[in-house]
């Protein structure tokens, strides 16, 4: 029997927590109601840190309800900083995020590493950037590490997205404890295609975010609610499973390579979130039993 749990990151909820429909304990009860396994803490419109009472509040509720804490994400950017010291703030901001992992009891924590727009982001760029990426990500594994904690990079914000700029950062960082937050979906906005990145990267996951897009080329704009890739095509995000993405090969992929941990799904398109994110889940159980 898999290990695999199915859950949600509070970010798929983010409609319902931006309008103060829920609460993020509310949004925790209501990811267990669903038959939700575990839920994966996105701090977008609530500070853990500016707030750390939040933190016993979202452990109590888990607690009550049976369901885990799995991943806590935040963002980061080690590349576009003008001198070594904001470099280094940057680096001990995200520190200090470990010390919220760590007080939340979580084992699993994604730090972002870099972002700059898409036409500096070439090959040359990330060669030269990789560097100070690499010695941020020891510093904070290192780091985490004292805590139990394995970091992560999601393959997302186009510049060190697509699976072979993930895994130059994983093996040049060389830690145990660093790995990749694999997100299904975004690979698509770097136009690559999902299925042959999760076969690449599926070996270095510590978690992996089931995540769908309605895809459309270049040369048929969608209109509003769009945006796009890295090469111009069109996405929109989508309910995992209503979406162009190979979703059962992809799953056949996750299952065949032994992975048994954590799925967390990700909703981040135009329906009620709520609704969505029901679906989703159900989607997702039913897509794992049927490979």
């Amino acid at each position: 029997m898999s290990k695999m749990k199915v859950g949600l990151s509070t970010y798929s909820l983010q409609q319902a927590l931006d309008r103060k429909e829920l609460s993020v304990p509310d949004a925790i009860r209501w990811i267990a109601e669903q038959g939700g396994q575990h839920v994966e803490i996105v701090p977008m419109g609530f500070s853990l840190i500016d707030n750390p009472e939040l933190i016993e509040e979202i452990k109590t509720a888990a607690q009550e309800v049976g369901i885990e804490l799995s991943n806590y994400a935040v963002g980061a950017n080690f590349a576009v900083q003008e001198s070594a010291e904001a470099v280094e703030q940057e680096i001990q901001s995200v520190m200090r995020h470990v010390d919220v992992a760590a007080a939340l009891g979580v084992k699993l924590m994604r730090h972002d590493v870099a972002f700059r727009p898409a036409a500096e982001g070439t090959v040359a760029q990330f060669e030269a950037d990789l560097p100070v990426l690499v010695k941020a990500c020891q510093r904070i594994a290192d780091y985490a590490a004292g805590f139990g904690i394995t970091t992560s990079v999601e393959n997302h914000g186009y510049y060190v997205q697509s699976s072979e700029r993930i895994q130059r950062l994983l093996h040049e960082t060389g830690r145990d404890n660093f790995k990749t937050t694999l997100d299904i979906g975004n690979f698509l906005c770097v136009d690559e295609d999902p299925v042959s990145a999760v076969k690449n990267n599926i070996p270095y996951a510590s978690i992996v975010h089931a995540k769908d897009f309605y895809w459309r080329p270049s040369t048929r704009n969608p209109g509003e609610g769009w945006f796009q890739t890295s090469h111009g095509n069109y996405l929109r995000g989508a309910i995992v499973g209503h979406g162009d993405i190979n979703m059962p090969e992809v799953f056949r992929v996750l299952k065949q390579s032994g992975y048994d941990g954590y799925i967390s799904i990700e909703f981040e398109g135009m329906e009620h979130c709520q609704t969505a994110s029901r679906i989703a889940m159900d989607n997702v159980r039913r897509l794992w039993e049927e490979v």
